[in-house]
């Protein structure tokens, strides 16, 4: 029944003029994740032929989490922006259960120390990946309805952090630093352009570097991290290992790579070569050219997110605005948190390559926040949804009145 009611609304796969999605964006996301089959194809058939007895083994559960990242796609197209801002206090309470659910001993699974991911059978679900998409669509709900209060009173802007923080230490106690940074930096993000004054901009800033030089002394292993990445070399046997090896797999792919297939770092010398580290063996077979391609790539998408927001904004869809100005801060962040750690600019986090590294609840998440950008670029374009702008069903018949209403899409 809610099947047949979201498929008798208007949407942009079932609309009068078929399907009608921002093409750029839709190419640009499935070219990643077309290259991203084929790395993990590539960087895990060493590791899954000696340790499943089937070289293929991470690229058939890896398609699969790609079909169920396109699945859940399909049915964020068809979910209007308004359910989602009605919802947004629920999802926040989902996001918040998921977390302590994972933090139970017996439900939440513990892997290399972390207990990060609640077991269905033989798939993982990764709570946090939910948590940093549900707290972007709170947060752009609260902004619209606190707009005033948030530019004006310095209450109004700490109020969302009373919220963020018992998250955070959720976070945290997994744990969980990367995802952390992600989530804190999309929010803070999201603030300051939703109005927030430079100078209570600037003390949160400064708050939140001191929160991270804070959190970063107390825990022994990220102060050893940090000192490591600085000069990984200096033990490159020990606790700069990881580190080594990606930089040796950037210096054997030189300019044009040894060829895909053909990397020598992803036989048992750099861990985590289809997860976290994906985009050293994507350096060393493909070569700097390849490297960057790809960012070039990302870039785009990234930047096609923004846009996708300024057009909502224009459209007066604030809601649908600030949702696409976080979704792109998190893609955005978490890819140059990743690059960097590959690049030994930071510290070796575990976050993973949106639409490249191996995971299913990563992909699924990214899939569905894709589908969110096109529903949020077509509710702009179509002005559905514009605080100014009242619809009937005559509104969506085709009549000459509703081609005058439709905005030109600048592709």
């Amino acid at each position: 029944m809610m099947l047949a009611f979201l498929r008798n609304a208007p949407s942009p796969l079932f609309g009068r003029r078929g399907v009608d999605l921002d093409f750029p964006m839709l190419a640009g996301c499935l070219a990643l994740l077309g290259l991203g089959l084929v790395m993990i194809t590539s960087a895990s058939s060493e590791v899954a032929a000696v340790n499943a007895g089937n070289s293929m083994y991470h690229m058939i559960r890896h398609l699969i989490y790609v079909l169920l990242g396109l699945g859940a796609a399909a049915a964020v197209l068809l979910v209007p922006l308004s359910v989602w801002q009605r919802l947004d206090w629920m999802l926040l309470l989902a996001a918040f259960a998921l977390l302590i659910l994972v933090l139970i001993p017996g439900i939440g699974r513990e892997v290399n120390g972390s207990m990060r991911w609640i077991g269905f059978g033989a798939f993982n679900v990764q709570p946090s990946e939910l948590a940093k998409l549900f707290v972007v669509v709170y947060l752009a709900g609260y902004l619209v309805r606190r707009q005033q209060e948030v530019r004006e009173s310095l209450w109004g802007f700490f109020k969302p952090f009373l919220v963020l923080m018992p998250m955070a230490a959720l976070l945290l106690l997994e744990p969980d630093f990367g995802a952390t940074v992600v989530m804190m930096g999309a929010a803070v993000a999201m603030l300051f352009l939703g109005g927030v004054g430079l100078i209570r901009f600037s003390l949160l800033v400064l708050l939140a570097v001191g929160a991270v030089f804070v959190l970063v002394q107390t825990q022994e292993y990220r102060l050893q991290r940090l000192i490591t990445f600085t000069d990984p070399w200096a033990d490159q046997y020990g606790a700069g290992y990881q580190l080594t090896q990606a930089l040796i797999a950037f210096g054997r792919g030189e300019w044009l790579g040894v060829g895909l297939g053909n990397s020598v770092q992803k036989q048992f010398y750099l861990p985590e070569a289809h997860t976290d580290f994906v985009f050293s063996v994507l350096a060393e077979e493909l070569g700097m050219v390849g490297a960057l391609l790809t960012i070039a790539l990302f870039a785009f998408v990234g930047i096609r997110a923004l846009y996708i927001g300024l057009a909502a904004e224009r459209s007066r869809q604030f809601f649908a605005a600030y949702v696409a100005w976080g979704l792109a801060f998190l893609w955005l962040g978490q890819f140059l948190i990743n690059v960097g750690v590959n690049v030994g600019l930071l510290p070796t986090k575990g976050l993973t390559l949106p639409f490249l590294s191996y995971g299913g609840s990563s992909l699924v998440v990214t899939c569905a926040s894709m589908a969110l950008l096109l529903r949020i670029e077509w509710e702009s374009r179509t002005v559905l949804g514009s605080e100014d702008t009242e619809f009937n069903e005559a509104d969506f018949a085709e009549t000459p009145a509703l081609r005058k209403k439709e905005v030109a899409h600048g592709r």
